[in-house]
């Protein structure tokens, strides 16, 4: 048995992650001390690498919970889709580097993007996650995204930096506050026009996501300050309990 501190230092998620993962449902311990810690035995680790993995994929909290718990999860099936996964972008960055360093050398003597390319990497994601997800969202992000160029991605995803960046301008306000929950609304607009239909149960998972210490909670946080990522979460949450 692992404790909840020996648990977030051997995998690097965060003891606050853990605590929402119990929280939610998604991953509880396998049992209580008597002092009141959470434990954790190899099967709840187990479990553990499986949400990472489909976290790799960028699927919401909700989602992951109702993959891992369906009589049709097949452990196999998706770690040979991790590994390929994690093949392309095994590639993807030692394109980059042999990019780098040819420019490093020789300077740049002719328009070559290739090495930017993450086509097969999005048309990978995107086939893992119909697989897995089967939903309309799922569907729908397909359909905008796939005649999209590398440039139009980029704004995009500049444009929903931009988003939380403003989110990180009024933390001083309360998350029920009328101009953060104003804020949140914007998020889910655009998500709905760039991405797909983004409900109110699709932004809940969104905001699970957000402020559970992963790489999404590492992104907002770098780029709109710290805590940003956990305070959008909670205006999220109390948007969508209304």
């Amino acid at each position: 048995m692992m404790t909840v501190n020996e648990v977030s230092k051997l995998t690097g998620v965060s003891i606050r992650a853990l605590h929402h993962y119990d929280k939610i449902g998604l991953l509880r311990p396998s049992d209580i001390s008597q002092s009141g810690y959470r434990l954790y035995d190899d099967q709840a680790l187990e479990r553990l690498q499986q949400i990472l993995l489909f976290r790799e994929l960028e699927f919401s909290l909700k989602d992951i919970g109702r993959i891992l718990d369906s009589d049709s999860f097949d452990q196999n099936a998706a770690l040979t889709q991790q590994i390929e996964l994690l093949t392309l972008k095994k590639e993807h960055l030692e394109n980059l580097i042999i990019f780098a360093r040819g420019l490093k050398m020789k300077g740049v003597d002719h328009m070559d993007f290739t090495a930017f390319d993450t086509k097969k990497i999005d048309e990978y994601t995107a086939r893992a996650k119909e697989q897995w997800g089967n939903s309309d969202a799922y569907k729908e992000f397909e359909q905008k995204t796939t005649n999209r160029s590398i440039e139009e991605e980029n704004l995009i995803a500049q444009g929903l930096m931009t988003i939380f960046v403003e989110f990180g301008d009024i933390m001083d306000s309360e998350p029920t506050s009328e101009k953060v929950q104003s804020q949140v609304k914007k998020l889910q607009d655009y998500i709905t026009q760039n991405y797909y239909n983004c409900t109110k149960e699709i932004l809940a998972g969104l905001g699970e996501m957000y402020g559970s210490g992963g790489e999404f909670t590492e992104n907002i946080n770098r780029e709109a300050g710290d805590g940003c990522a956990e305070f959008v979460s909670a205006a999220i949450a109390d948007y969508c309990s209304r």
